[in-house]
């Protein structure tokens, strides 16, 4: 007698949603695309090769701090003080390179780690003195900005040396040019993705403390990681305006948390991504560059980032609850 042939096991249709991306970048995404077609619908010049060019070297710098940023927020913490670190860490790998001579690749490890000590600074404060993260990072964003308009005496510097300025240089692309400083925002993105996917906690500050894995430790790289990440972003303002400029870094600390929020970080700590950061960069450049082309002030600029964050925020709140 001929067995039966057992029957194959019938597979799940496939639904539409399983070809969506997940939840924490699809409303991203949406808005984004959403911010494009009315700025398209605006002005004609939004769509142009060189304007999207445009936007993603002007996204370059708060990019690299929001991968700090988000670090930090995806611990339930905030940090206030990124824009002012980087804006020290610019103007000590420039000055040093100018005023005193120092080779221009010293300097910028100078720089670049006097932006890590500010962020392992605040780490120990964090952990160590308990102190909420909020009032840590708005003490040293004073002093910050107190340190660099000392040692700079208010004065940019310029003339810098072209290892400075390596990363605000182009290459074509299509009709298009992209800077090398771009192209390293996106590599930096790659990275910390793999390492957050790969890494057995992940992003969840919770399993960390479950996993009896050391929590402050754990929080004192974070806040080390993301210092590091301002004095990358240093280097990489100083490429794009080839000075080292005292006055910068005075709204990217707004910007860069509108985009993590905007990104779909929890400012609850434990749910985010990399990617979700990225397109929030993304929709602030967006906006920013959008407003520009269409006439409207840097003031009202600024007060449209307000609002965003704070519906952002809101979102937040309530898919948390």
């Amino acid at each position: 007698m001929n067995a039966t042939p057992a029957s194959p096991i019938a597979k799940p249709k496939a639904k539409l949603t399983d070809h969506l991306p997940p939840l924490t970048l699809l409303g991203p995404l949406i808005a984004l695309v959403l911010a494009c077609i009315f700025f398209i619908s605006q002005t004609p010049r939004f769509l142009s090769v060189q304007n999207l060019s445009l936007i993603l070297q002007q996204s370059m710098v708060v990019g690299i701090i929001a991968i700090g940023q988000t670090l930090i927020v995806l611990t339930a913490g905030i940090d206030l003080s990124c824009g002012m670190v980087m804006a020290l860490g610019s103007v000590v790998m420039s000055k040093v390179a100018v005023a005193n001579g120092v080779n221009p690749f010293v300097s910028i490890v100078l720089g670049v780690a006097v932006c890590t000590l500010f962020g392992l600074i605040n780490g120990l404060l964090v952990t160590r003195v308990k102190l909420p993260a909020f009032i840590v990072t708005l003490g040293t964003l004073n002093i910050a900005f107190a340190i660099t308009q000392i040692y700079s005496n208010a004065e940019s510097i310029s003339n810098l040396p072209a290892p400075l300025t390596f990363f605000g240089n182009t290459f074509g692309i299509g009709a298009g040019t992209v800077t090398y400083g771009t192209v390293l925002m996106l590599v930096l993105y790659l990275l910390t993705w793999f390492v957050l996917r790969e890494t057995a906690p992940g992003n969840n500050a919770e399993a960390v403390r479950l996993m009896g894995l050391p929590t402050q430790r754990i929080l004192i790289t974070v806040y080390t990681l993301a210092g590091l990440s301002y004095g990358i972003a240093a280097l990489l303002a100083v490429a794009r305006t080839g000075v080292g400029d005292p006055q910068s870094g005075q709204t990217e600390n707004l910007d860069s948390i509108t985009a993590v929020v905007l990104g779909g970080t929890s400012l609850f700590g434990g749910r985010g991504t990399m990617m979700g950061t990225l397109l929030g960069v993304l929709i602030v450049g967006v906006f920013r560059n959008g407003l520009t082309l269409i006439g409207v002030s840097s003031v009202y600029q600024v007060l449209v980032t307000g609002i965003l964050v704070i519906l952002a925020v809101s979102a937040d709140k309530i898919s948390h609850r």
